[in-house]
């Protein structure tokens, strides 16, 4: 399980230091595409496939069905690790998500996602000031 807050920089080159516990869980190689709420989803091939066969279902007759193929392949990349742990983030991932210099990577179960250090920090601020509403809310479907 892919879980945890770690914060990284990147460089010059668009390079980004995958911290070594995801790595463990990512393997060598894993899918980096656009997520939602402005982060990056990274996933673990196995991961990838079971979305890729979720998304297969989706009506093509459904207009956000298509929109949503659409954005989520057409960004996505196969990502390899490099010696030091760093993977290279094509530009239009790095726009995607706003990232400049601090980034922001969390563990989410299945995933890993990619924030810039300003959105996490709006985001998880908002969360916390929220979690008990939130919590409370989602007790009704059996969590």
């Amino acid at each position: 399980m892919l879980m945890g807050e770690f914060h990284h920089s990147i460089d010059a080159k668009g390079r980004l230091i995958i911290p070594a516990k995801f790595r463990e869980q990512l393997g060598a190689s894993f899918v980096l595409t656009r997520g939602m709420d402005g982060c990056l989803f990274g996933y673990p091939e196995a991961e990838w496939e079971k979305l890729q066969e979720k998304v297969a279902t989706l009506p093509l007759t459904r207009k956000e069905a298509r929109t949503f193929t659409r954005f989520l392949y057409s960004a996505a990349t196969e990502c390899e690790l490099d010696r030091q742990g760093r993977i290279n983030l094509p530009k239009p991932l790095i726009a995607h998500a706003d990232l400049t210099k601090g980034c922001t990577l969390v563990g989410v179960a299945n995933r890993i996602e990619i924030w810039s250090d300003e959105k996490w920090e709006s985001f998880a601020t908002d969360a916390e000031a929220n979690f008990d509403d939130i919590s409370e809310n989602l007790m009704d479907f059996g969590l």
